[in-house]
C-alpha cells in the first residue's frame, strides 16, 4: 500500500488564504452593492426654527441683523444636519464594519474549525498511517518469522532426508556385504555339500559294486548249496527205493516206514529251496520277517493253490513268498508217492522267512 505524503506547512497554509481571499472579495462586493441601492435620507429638517417677523416699524439695520441671525441659524441647522448625517452614515459603517468584523470573525473561526479538523484529519490519518505501518511492520515481522520458520523447517526436512538417505545407503551397502557374504557361504557350502554327494555317490556306487560282488557271491553259494541239497536228497531218495527193493519184504516195510518220514522232511526242504530259485527278493524284506502259508497240492507233485495264513505285517514280502511257492509249478520228485506219505501234501502250511532263504 502505498505510503500518504505529509502535506508541507506552505501546502497547509494556501487553501485557507485563498478562502480568506475569496471571502474578503464577497464581502467588499456587497457593500458595495448594498451602498449601491440604499434610498436617499430626507433631508435633514433644521432643528432650530426661527420665525422671523417683519416689522415694519423696525428699522434696515434691524432687519439686516435679523436676515443675519436667520442666516446664520439655517447655517447652523444645515451643520447640525450634516453632523447628524455624519453619524449616521458613521453609524452604518460602524454597523457594516462589524457585520464585517463579525463574518471575518466567523469565516477566521470557521478557518480555525476547518484547520483544526484538517489538523485532527491530519492526525487522524497519522495515526492510521502510524498504526498501518505498525501492522505492515508486525505484518513484516511475521511473514519474515514465518519464512525464518519455513527455512529452518526445509532444512531440518533436508537433514533428515540426508540422515535418512544415509541410513538407506549404509543399509544397502551392509545388506550388500552380507549378501555377498551370504553368496560366498552358500557357495562354500556348496562346494561341500557337491564333495560330500560326490564322496557319497562314490561309497555308494563302491558299496552297491561290493553289494553285487557279495550277492552274486551268495548266490553262487546258495545255488551250490541248493544244488548239493537237491543231489543229497535224489541220492537219499535213491538209495531208498534200492534198500526197498533189495530186502525182504518185512524189511522193506519197516525200511519204507523208516525212509517216509525222512523223504517227508526232505521233500518240506526241496520245496523250500525250489521257492527259493524263484523268489524275488522285495525292498521291503528284512531279517526276522515271516510269513506262513497254506499250500495246496496234487498226487503229481502240482503246486494247486498257495495263500497266506498269517501274514508277516509286510504286504510286499507275503506276496513275493506267495510268488515264489506258485512259480514251483510240480515237483517230479513226489510221483509215486504212497498216498498214506502224499496225505500230508495235500494241503499243509510252510513257514517262509528270509533266514531259511540265507539272507
Amino acid at each position: 500500500m502505498q505510503q500518504m505524503r505529509e502535506p508541507s506547512a506552505s501546502e497547509s497554509y494556501f487553501w485557507p488564504s485563498v478562502w480568506a481571499l475569496v471571502l474578503h472579495v464577497l464581502v467588499f462586493g456587497m457593500l458595495f452593492v448594498s451602498f449601491a441601492f440604499t434610498p436617499e435620507l430626507p433631508p435633514a429638517k433644521p432643528i432650530v426654527q426661527a420665525t422671523l417677523y417683519q416689522l415694519k416699524s423696525k428699522s434696515r439695520a434691524t432687519t439686516q441683523t435679523n436676515q443675519k441671525i436667520a442666516g446664520e441659524a439655517q447655517k447652523s441647522a444645515a451643520r447640525q444636519t450634516e453632523v447628524e448625517q455624519m453619524e449616521q452614515k458613521k453609524i452604518e459603517q460602524e454597523a457594516i464594519k462589524a457585520a464585517e468584523q463579525k463574518k471575518e470573525d466567523a469565516a477566521q473561526k470557521a478557518e480555525e474549525s476547518k484547520k483544526a479538523d484538517e489538523t485532527k484529519k491530519a492526525e487522524e490519518a497519522k495515526k492510521a498511517d502510524e498504526a498501518k505501518k505498525a501492522d505492515e511492520a508486525k505484518k513484516t515481522a511475521e511473514a519474515k518469522k514465518a519464512e525464518e520458520k519455513q527455512l529452518a523447517d526445509i532444512a531440518k526436512k533436508k537433514s533428515e532426508e540426508e540422515a535418512k538417505k544415509a541410513a538407506e545407503e549404509e543399509a544397502k551397502k551392509a545388506a550388500a556385504e552380507e549378501a555377498k557374504k551370504k553368496i560366498v557361504e552358500d557357495a562354500k557350502k556348496k562346494a561341500a555339500e557337491d564333495a560330500k554327494k560326490k564322496s557319497e555317490a562314490e561309497e555308494a556306487k563302491k558299496k552297491v559294486a561290493e553289494d553285487a560282488k557279495k550277492k552274486a557271491a551268495a548266490d553262487a553259494a546258495k545255488k551250490k548249496s541248493q544244488e548239493a541239497a537237491r543231489k543229497s536228497a535224489e541220492d537219499k531218495k535213491a538209495q531208498a527205493l534200492a534198500d526197498l527193493l533189495s530186502d525182504t519184504p518185512q524189511r522193506q516195510q519197516a525200511l519204507a516206514d523208516e525212509q517216509g518220514d525222512e523223504v517227508a522232511g526232505s521233500f518240506d526242504d526241496l520245496i523250500r529251496a525250489r521257492a527259493a530259485e524263484g523268489w524275488a527278493r522285495p525292498p521291503s524284506a528284512r531279517k526276522g520277517m515271516t510269513v506262513v502259508l497254506q499250500i495246496g497240492m496234487l498226487p503229481d507233485g502240482t503246486v494247486t493253490s498257495v495263500g497266506v495264513a498269517k501274514s508277516s505285517g509286510d504286504g510286499p514280502f507275503d506276496a513275493s513268498a506267495v510268488a515264489a511257492v506258485k512259480n514251483i509249478g510240480r515237483l517230479t520228485e513226489m510221483q509215486g508217492m504212497k498216498p498214506s506219505d502224499f496225505a500230508p501234501y495235500r494241503s499243509f502250511k510252510m513257514t517262509f522267512t528270509p533266514e531259511d532263504l540265507a539272507l
